[in-house]
């Protein structure tokens, strides 16, 4: 017997925040000469260039691409865990250590990949703290799901 109910919906929560966030546009870095686009693929030179501007990218950030897309799918290999709800909670587990390297090194990426600019985010960045409370309510659910099979097997 198996029950599983909020925690599916809250890992496919944080699956999604996670898509989100490995997807879009984490922010901007601005400089006095340009302006880049920070995305979890690296830094790009925003706007056209024209008249031998520079174009394309700045510095490629694929080790973020890699632990953001780890973190996403992470949630998803965990939902199809519901026959062992112990190995369930050790995948959340390790979702929400890469979620935590994922922050750092967002954080650390953002702030000193360029020197002397003025970094600017956006909202997609909360997407980590959304998916790391999903991960965690996630937790508390297979816990309580997994006492109320030991509550069940021990009364047949």
């Amino acid at each position: 017997m198996v029950i599983q109910r909020w925690q599916s919906v809250l890992l496919l929560i944080a699956a999604i925040a996670m898509c989100c966030f490995t997807f879009m546009s984490l922010g901007q870095v601005q400089t006095p000469e340009y302006t880049l686009n920070f995305t979890t693929l690296g830094y790009t030179y925003e706007g056209v260039a024209t008249e031998g501007g520079v174009s394309g990218y700045y510095e490629h950030t694929g080790f973020l691409f890699v632990l953001s897309l780890v973190a996403a799918l992470l949630p998803l290999v965990s939902i199809f865990m519901f026959k062992r709800l112990s190995l369930q909670v050790k995948m959340c587990v390790v979702a929400i250590l890469v979620l935590l390297a994922t922050a750092a090194y967002c954080g650390v990426s953002g702030y000193t990949a360029v020197p002397d600019a003025a970094v600017s985010w956006s909202s997609v960045i909360i997407g980590v703290p959304v998916a790391l409370c999903a991960e965690l309510m996630a937790i508390k659910y297979i816990r309580h799901d997994a006492n109320l099979l030991r509550a069940v097997d021990r009364i047949r």
